[in-house]
């Protein structure tokens, strides 16, 4: 007998969780559907983990030089990376056990264990991870199931042993030398912690520069901050082939062999939507995988909505719970906010970081803005000089008529927290001056914001 729900979500990542409690909340009768792990990628395979890892790497790093700020320490810095591994573990346990603890116990709200599909317009089938099929018929329904690793299809890699994101977090033993394809932000925070745990590690990347998307002088300070600490770094082609070694495995790339003891992907991600019975609802996905939305993350069927990473709206943590505060506003709280108006921004987690906001300067030039920029190195921030990081630049982007910035970016200690200076005067449409004016605490990363945008010229 089929069981009917004001609400269903299926997955409970950052979008899902947050949106499925409000619906309940609400006083709709609300149903949640997890394949898997409670919580998404963010909290078992992406953020959440990555930065347990990013953490301990840097405290590897910082031991390793901590003489050069007299702080002296006897004998070899080691890594036990069983004990990294649990940290990790113990960290996202918390967080995943808290998540379903919410969901379990929110009045109004059934919890399903297992995997949906579509078998009608609003009908839904849960095969339960217990052997037990729900069908489940629903007013309205909520589609935030997240994405998976993208592995190219490389000729032999049917019968060599490769990691993911996720399964290279599963790991016991630090890499002897670990191959990274891929030249993005997975790939560059795997290659410097593991560097830092004390691999050899070797980057591919298939263009002519790591971050492809970012300003060419942001990636190329970027890779030098790796290159220094000794990552390696390949680029101009892809791995065409792959072998099995008695311990590792050999990567044929440009007619060249390299061998390797661990073999990494970091390819993208795909959209988790080609298993949903999307065709039963009369929804299709464009071919990325993505489902189509409009500006209120509303699907072309009426009474459905796709949030998260698989409406090509953003594929960060962030822009997916942005998703649900979008959609709970408008249809929670009488409000109409849309997401064509927020203002991306994001972080790639290296040390030091690099964070952007708006546009980069390459977008600006290629829209043809009458626009003015400044650059200042770390080196000019006081900050940077007393912790001896002072690695990378900041720089900013500003319409010469509006007065409104467009866009900046930091690669820099810190630069992941300083950028929300500019997010907030973008997103308050304010002008430029009005942060310029701003007094600042010293000795802070933040301070040297205001100098920067005394410094404005004419982009020429």
């Amino acid at each position: 007998m089929s069981q009917h729900f004001d609400a269903v979500v299926i997955g409970t990542g950052q979008g899902g969780s947050p949106l499925a409690v409000r619906l309940a909340q609400s006083g709709r009768k609300t149903a949640v559907i997890e394949r898997h792990l409670f919580g998404g990628t963010c909290v078992n395979v992406g953020c959440t983990p990555t930065k347990t890892y990013v953490a301990s790497a840097r405290a590897a790093h910082v031991a390793r030089h901590a003489a050069e700020y007299g702080v002296m320490i006897g004998g070899d810095v080691r890594i036990d990376m069983a004990r990294v591994k649990a940290r990790k573990d113990e960290v996202i346990g918390q967080s995943r056990n808290g998540v379903e603890k919410w969901l379990r116990d929110t009045p109004n709200m059934t919890v399903f264990t297992g995997h949906a599909r579509f078998t009608g317009l609003h009908a839904i089938r849960v095969d339960g991870n217990d052997g037990q099929q729900h069908d489940l018929q629903a007013d309205t329904v909520f589609i935030n199931t997240g994405t998976r690793p993208t592995i190219p299809d490389i000729d032999g890699i049917e019968r060599v042993s490769y990691l993911t994101n996720s399964t290279l977090l599963d790991l016991t033993e630090v890499p002897e030398h670990l191959v990274i394809v891929g030249g993005s932000y997975i790939a560059l925070e795997f290659a410097q912690m593991f560097r830092r745990f004390g691999s050899r590690v070797t980057v591919l990347v298939r263009g002519k520069r790591v971050l492809a998307r970012e300003d060419a002088d942001f990636a190329e300070s970027v890779q030098a901050v790796l290159a220094k600490e000794g990552v390696e770094f390949r680029f101009g082609g892809e791995p065409t082939r792959v072998e099995p070694l008695e311990k590792g495995v050999r990567i044929t790339l440009n007619e060249a062999t390299l061998n390797a003891s661990h073999l990494l992907f970091a390819t993208g991600r795909q959209p988790n939507t080609d298993d949903l019975g999307l065709d039963a609802a009369g929804l299709a996905t464009d071919k990325h995988g993505l489902i189509e939305v409009d500006a209120q993350l509303r699907t072309k069927v009426e009474g459905i909505w796709a949030i998260g990473d698989v409406n090509g709206r953003g594929a960060f943590t962030h822009t997916s719970y942005n998703d649900f505060e979008v959609v709970a506003a408008n249809l929670l709280d009488g409000e109409t906010r849309n997401v064509d108006t927020r203002i991306m921004t994001y972080a790639v987690f290296v040390d030091p970081p690099f964070a952007r906001v708006g546009m980069s300067e390459s977008e600006v030039r290629a829209a043809g803005a009458d626009a003015l920029i400044a650059r200042m190195p770390m080196s000019r921030v006081g900050r940077a000089r007393e912790r001896s990081e002072t690695d990378g630049f900041m720089k900013a982007m500003v319409d010469a008529k509006t007065k409104r910035i467009l866009g900046a970016a930091i690669h820099g200690i810190e630069g992941d927290e300083a950028i929300h200076t500019f997010v907030d005067i973008m997103n308050a449409g304010a002008p430029y001056t009005t942060l310029q004016q701003a007094m600042h605490i010293h000795p802070t990363v933040s301070e040297l914001i205001p100098t920067l945008l005394g410094m404005l010229k004419p982009l020429k």
